[in-house]
């Protein structure tokens, strides 16, 4: 079983997921947010999801802004569609700025993979935890 992870904006969603391991983060798709539900009835059910990492933008500070509450609200309804999923909460700090330098995006097509790249070094993040975990 494989894990997801989401970068969710006002207008892109960015995406990514593990191997069935649970050792490697990959990008995977952007989307249009207002298209996130339809996009996770597809993605749950072909790569067989068992749980759903999302970025939680919490401030340099440790604390919470307008985008963290609508984040949170946003976690809310889709825990309840897909209640059969575990759902996860994990702290995006600088995800967005890391996907920038690894790659500079020159058109919108690379703007939007940068998306998809922020969730891969959230999910590679939440991996890594995981298997610090697993070691105790």
């Amino acid at each position: 079983m494989k894990i997801l992870a989401l970068d969710i904006g006002d207008k892109w969603t960015g995406s990514a997921i593990s191997d069935a391991l649970g050792m490697f983060a990959r990008p995977y798709k952007t989307v249009e947010t207002k298209d996130l539900k339809v996009f996770l009835a597809e993605v749950i059910a072909a790569e067989r999801i068992k749980a759903v990492v999302v970025g939680h933008p919490k401030t340099m500070r440790g604390t919470q802004s307008e985008q963290t509450k609508k984040i949170q609200e946003i976690k809310k309804q889709l825990e309840q569609k897909f209640a059969m999923v575990e759902w996860k909460l994990w702290d995006e700090r600088l995800s967005s700025k890391r996907a920038a330098h690894t790659k500079k995006a020159k058109t919108k097509e690379d703007k939007r993979l940068s998306h998809s790249i922020a969730a891969a070094f959230i999910l590679d993040s939440y991996l890594t935890f995981l298997h610090s975990q697993k070691g105790l």
